[in-house]
């Protein structure tokens, strides 16, 4: 990383040299404009009203219009300015920090000791711990004057600017004026989805899937050219229709958290939300297979197996419940034992009508 700023944070009489780098960094895929026709590069050029030249950036000044006169500021006016001049971070206050709203959260920085000894700086780190407050700190940087939280993250300072009060637009929105009627069953319901859907936020787990997909169709072009099967690359995708309006919340809240159960008992997480592995069987048990098996027991290739009958569907495995297969089994050999014993009976019969019909002809 390389340094941005240089300059030290003051509190009180203690002085604590600091680097400052920027904490974040953009992963969009990079891209630039062309030219539909003939994919020529699109270039923006500075160009002067009045001459018709192009203007190199060194030569650019910046300007005020208040409409009837414009005033023209050059970089030397914006260095003599006391604030951008200033190279301290300078401590303001001490406050708890849940007061800090994260809608005035803008960017973030951390910060490097910048002397032979590190020992201010562990000692305003320390601070911050012990007394579990967040720093209020202002300073310039970029020809802006900044307000920022001084904190704490995995031992090293960060730095993160905070937005003016008045940069923050308030949220006026008349369809919130009058107060819609949540019952408490509606409530509770909505608090057994929250439940359901509890766990403790890994940011590694999610992945941005518009540059995932983006990616994946450049490496598509660059090995196919611009003849891409668009199907063929991302799968057959199904569109997407308007999002009616949930007249019945009971329902909807009802079957959310069914559906939440369902996937989040199939194992680990995804960045569409979806979960693989097995689905949940009625009966507690869990089918290797992700289907649902009525009678609670495990059905190894994913068919469905009905207790109490002897009828089993079996999947293209073709295996069963081992449940299923010996009814099955034992239906089987009932069906031929009954069969063995008809035809004994009918052949005994027989020979009884043979015989009496020889003792009446010798008669």
């Amino acid at each position: 990383m390389r340094a941005i700023w240089k300059g030290a944070i003051t509190f009180g009489l203690v002085n604590v040299p600091v680097k400052v780098y920027s904490a974040t960094e953009d992963h969009d895929v990079p891209l630039h404009q062309v030219h539909d026709k003939d994919g020529g590069r699109i270039r923006y050029r500075r160009v002067c009203e009045i001459d018709g030249e192009v203007v190199p950036y060194e030569h650019i000044d910046k300007a005020y219009d208040d409409g009837e006169r414009t005033v023209v500021l050059t970089s030397e006016d914006f260095a003599a300015l006391p604030a951008e001049r200033s190279r301290e971070i300078e401590v303001v206050e001490f406050v708890p920090s849940e007061q800090i709203d994260p809608l005035l959260l803008d960017r973030s920085y951390y910060l490097e000791p910048d002397s032979k000894s590190n020992k201010a700086y562990v000692l305003m780190r320390r601070t911050l711990e012990e007394t579990d407050r967040t720093a209020i700190v202002k300073f310039a940087l970029r020809q802006r004057t900044r307000l920022a939280a001084l904190r704490v993250r995995d031992d090293v300072l960060v730095l993160q600017t905070l937005l003016w009060a008045d940069e923050v637009r308030e949220a006026a929105f008349p369809s919130l004026d009058e107060e819609a009627k949540v019952t408490d069953k509606e409530l509770a319901m909505s608090a057994q989805l929250v439940t359901s859907f509890e766990a403790d936020f890994t940011p590694d787990e999610y992945e941005d899937d518009y540059q995932v997909q983006l990616r994946k169709l450049i490496d598509a072009k660059l090995e196919q050219g611009d003849a891409l099967d668009t199907a063929e690359t991302f799968g057959e995708q199904p569109e997407e229709g308007e999002g009616a309006e949930v007249i019945d919340l009971m329902e909807a809240l009802r079957k959310s958290v069914e559906s939440s159960k369902s996937a989040r008992s199939g194992g680990s997480k995804s960045s569409g939300g979806s979960s693989s592995g097995g689905s949940r069987s009625s009966g507690g048990s869990r089918s290797s297979g992700g289907s649902r098996s009525s009678g609670g027991s495990k059905s190894s290739g994913g068919s469905t197996a009905k207790s109490g009958s002897g009828r089993t569907a079996s999947s293209s495995s073709g295996k069963g419940s081992s449940g299923s297969r010996s009814k099955s089994a034992t239906s089987d050999k009932g069906g031929s034992a009954s069969k063995s014993s008809r035809s004994k009976s009918a052949s005994k019969s027989s020979s009884t009508t043979s015989k009496s019909t020889r003792k009446k002809a010798s008669a």
